[in-house]
């Protein structure tokens, strides 16, 4: 079961207990087939770890949103930057406030915390579909496809 619907189940089951006053917590467990732990802190108000902001975030939200934002755009350039990457965008970040670079795995937790981003495996570029997207190609063709319809006199309703 992946985590957020773990946590579906954890609300619901909370739900179903806050409803009806003659549910039990341990009945709402075996229900709902959650754990007694979670079910009981969810019911005292501690959120779940996830929901949380870890007590040693390197980035504050503007510099986190800042890099969210040039990751998509370096995406929609054509490159998308590797974890080592990020990781060298945010100790470039850090760098300025004389603070201590990232961990290991921080990329990789900074990319789940961020639901905008998602990791992907990058394949390489294909020489033969490369030579397809060459400008002058493609206009050759498009020229070709005007004298056709030009010869054959084909309406643009036809198309």
């Amino acid at each position: 079961m992946s985590q957020s619907n773990k946590e579906s189940q954890i609300v619901l089951a909370l739900q179903a207990y806050q409803a009806d006053p003659k549910l039990s917590l341990r009945r709402a467990v075996k229900i709902y087939d959650v754990s007694f732990d979670a079910l009981n802190r969810r019911h005292h108000g501690i959120p779940a770890r996830s929901d949380c902001i870890p007590n040693s975030r390197k980035l504050d939200d503007l510099e986190e949103q800042v890099m969210v934002q040039y990751i998509l755009d370096l995406d929609s350039r054509g490159f998308p930057p590797r974890h080592r990457d990020v990781e060298e965008m945010a100790n470039r970040l850090l760098a300025d406030r004389d603070a201590s670079p990232v961990g290991k795995r921080w990329a990789i937790n900074f990319i789940k915390r961020q639901p905008e981003l998602k990791t992907r495996f990058q394949r390489k570029y294909d020489y033969q579909r490369a030579k397809c997207e060459d400008p002058t190609i493609i206009r050759n063709w498009f020229r070709l496809v005007q004298n056709t319809i030009a010869k054959y006199g084909i309406r643009s309703d036809d198309i």
